[in-house]
């Protein structure tokens, strides 16, 4: 508001006082300002509360991505476009009759006769030898007459995990026990068969566990881990399902896996790094919530 200037009369100073129409007519230009302000704030306020709101119920009632994933375009029945993958694994470690992961066909072979078993293994030997044919080998020479039946064999045993009913692996193993401390077995060797390219990995995996009210003898542990490791596996899956099964068998307070192997299908074959180490773990309870547990198992690993 402009300052009003002060007028001389008679030789005495008087003050210029606005006229009460002015007075009115400014005072009706504040409030309606004023009104104008505050109903732009309330429609901010509104605004921004719709937004709030809105974005809530997309998050919650429609969580679509923006853009479709790629692999929600392919035809392909592949792990990503046929079942969303959870925090741990794809598929659940043990089934509901004892066989652990996949159990397509383990039934077959378990229920097999000696007749049938026989005649898998023929149909496996005449598979080899066909490949033998196509590598370019004489599958008559001395050195190769019976290598396609050793070969269906070694292959028997290499999968023996799929007969392995988890219930005869743990038996009556389970103890109850007050100890509240961690359990740790070290340098298990494993030796399993890499699922793209049928070649071995192998090394060793570290299991750990903090009790609750129960505890298992300790050579299962070892028993679990050559369980899921005779079986076509990746290592990243071999480390879940040790990991969970463990979880499930004895609802412990935490469970830690910790597993180191060497992959002959980087070592002998494609990029051919002899000194390439894979490790991955998997930690569960309160070796993931908790990060001194999970610092402690390390340290006893002697990975810190």
């Amino acid at each position: 508001m402009s300052t009003q200037s002060p007028l001389k009369t008679n030789g005495s100073v008087h003050h210029h006082e606005p006229s009460p129409l002015a007075t009115a007519s400014t005072s009706a230009s504040d409030l309606y300002n004023d009104a104008n302000n505050a109903n732009d704030d309330y429609e901010n306020d509104q605004d921004k509360d719709d937004e709030t709101s809105l974005s809530l119920s997309e998050l919650t009632l429609h969580p679509k991505p923006v853009r479709e994933p790629y692999y929600k375009k392919l035809k392909l029945r592949t792990p990503l476009n046929t079942r969303p993958a959870s925090p741990y694994t794809l598929n659940p470690p043990i089934d509901s009759d004892g066989l652990s992961w996949p159990s397509l066909g383990a039934r077959q072979r378990i229920e097999s006769t000696e007749e049938e078993a026989k005649a898998r293994e023929q149909r496996i030997a005449g598979a080899v030898k066909t490949i033998l044919t196509e590598l370019g080998e004489d599958v008559d020479r001395e050195g190769l007459l019976e290598t396609p039946e050793r070969y269906a064999r070694a292959m028997l045993f290499f999968t023996k995990g799929y007969e392995d009913n988890i219930k005869d692996v743990i038996k009556r193993a389970v103890f109850e026990e007050d100890h509240d401390e961690m359990v740790i077995v070290k340098d298990i060797e494993i030796f399993s068969l890499c699922e793209h390219h049928l070649v071995p990995f192998f090394g060793k995996v570290h299991i750990g566990y903090i009790p609750n009210k129960k505890v298992l003898g300790l050579s299962k542990l070892a028993r679990l881990a050559e369980m899921y490791a005779r079986r076509f596996q990746v290592q990243e899956r071999l480390t879940k399902q040790i990991a969970i099964a463990l979880s499930e068998i004895l609802q412990p307070r935490g469970v830690a896996v910790v597993m180191e192997a060497t992959h002959m299908c980087m070592v002998s074959r494609g990029v051919q790094k002899t000194g390439a180490v894979t490790s991955t773990s998997c930690m569960l309870g309160c070796f993931r919530a908790q990060q001194k547990t999970r610092d402690e198992f390390l340290t006893l690993l002697g990975r810190r």
